[in-house]
């Protein structure tokens, strides 16, 4: 049985009590407890279908016959029709907003804010709210805090310059305005490399620039993790997130590797895995994007990967459970990466342009691009371990 306190901290929780108003707004607020009553209830046999359903896309059979494609296809259809839905209650609410703007705190969504813990906060976030613009200021639209990152800039700027003492080479390829696409090798157990990059377009560019790294959805589920990276600057890793940063004009980092790169083995440091589908060269070449090979020298070292287990990391929601020197064996002191010495290498611009729109379809050139580009990061990783003298001096 869910304790008040608990019940106070759900988004739709209602005080029992009714604060005095017009008929209209009791109206209203009769309204939202009903509609919290029919979430709750859709919410729980939502939750009952998906186990049933994760269950079966896990059995070899459901692999063989394409189950799982057709189920993703499904999720995707309905995704687009829950989303105009939702849009169709954003404009009905916006009149109401408007006339909060004029007197606000007296209309019936200002009475209702005081009313229902969290209505605040999505009025806040409405696109149309004028509390919504004053927080663009300080948060954007994927969860970025600035305030935030000013106060452990201190600390990663530590670990640029004095841990892991990064040199960068090439910095003159990334372009001083306008998108790019940075492609880079992935590795380190744990995901530093995105943020070490970034530091190093804006700590050393001539530009200052800002670059948005993805992240892949397991970091999402640890705890704290997610929010973490969210308010430091990570974008959750989808085509859509990417194509929407990119349109905008920024840098914007991807790690085709994937959770493969993250979680290679120690023996296999500083070969590239597959990959993928090659989503990132349709990104590019839908969103007219250079892309700007990277390297990094030293993340491969800072959690050698001795073992990772599946089993232990399914009830966790997470791809694996990496076994290092260091984890578990000195619990959470075992997260602390080694000191190993870093170079990030940014490659030439690949120009994407010349092959259109219409390769987009074709699988196989698709492919034959992915393929190039890996190399070209491998081959920009070759040569930088050729020149490396020491793990730790560099």
């Amino acid at each position: 049985m869910k304790s008040a306190s608990d019940a106070r901290n759900n988004l739709f929780y209602l005080p029992q009590g009714r604060a005095e108003g017009s008929a209209e707004e009791r109206r209203l607020e009769k309204l939202v407890r009903d509609m919290a009553k029919r979430l709750a209830s859709l919410e729980k046999e939502l939750g009952r279908h998906l186990k049933v359903m994760e269950r079966e896309l896990s059995s070899k059979k459901s692999r063989k016959n394409g189950t799982q494609e057709k189920i993703y296809k499904e999720l995707k259809n309905l995704q687009s029709s829950v989303e105009p839905a939702m849009q169709e209650i954003v404009e009905k609410l916006k009149s109401t907003v408007e006339a909060e703007k004029a007197e606000p705190g007296r209309g019936v969504f200002g009475a209702l804010k005081g009313l229902i813990p969290g209505l605040d906060f999505v009025a806040r976030h409405l696109p149309f709210s004028q509390e919504k613009q004053a927080l663009e200021e300080e948060y954007d639209a994927f969860g970025r805090d600035p305030a935030f990152e000013q106060t452990l800039k201190p600390f990663f700027d530590f670990m640029y310059y004095k841990y892991w003492r990064v040199e960068t080479h090439g910095l003159e390829n990334l372009p001083s305005a306008g998108r790019a696409l940075l492609v880079g090798n992935h590795s380190g157990t744990l995901p530093w490399d995105g943020s070490m990059i970034r530091l190093a377009v804006t700590n050393d560019h001539p530009a200052g620039r800002d670059v948005r790294f993805l992240v892949e959805d397991f970091v999402y589920y640890l705890p704290f993790v997610g929010t973490f990276m969210y308010r430091i600057g990570g974008v959750r890793a989808s085509q859509e997130n990417a194509e929407r940063l990119l349109n905008t004009d920024h840098l914007v980092a991807v790690f085709p590797e994937g959770v493969k790169g993250l979680g290679k083995y120690f023996s296999q440091r500083y070969h590239l895995q597959r990959f993928g589908r090659g989503g990132f060269i349709k990104l590019a070449i839908r969103t007219d994007s250079p892309i700007i090979p990277v390297a990094v020298i030293g993340a491969e070292e800072i959690h050698p990967l001795l073992f990772k287990s599946s089993l232990l990391a399914k009830p966790l929601g997470i791809p694996y459970v990496p076994f290092t020197p260091t984890l578990p064996l000195l619990g959470p002191l075992g997260f602390i990466p080694l000191p190993s010495k870093w170079s990030i290498y940014f490659g030439k611009p690949i120009d994407l342009s010349v092959y259109g729109k219409e390769v987009l379809d074709d699988e196989l050139e698709i492919h034959r691009l992915s393929e190039r580009v890996r190399q070209t990061i491998q081959n920009l990783v070759t040569d930088a371990l050729k020149r490396r003298r020491s793990v730790w001096r560099g």
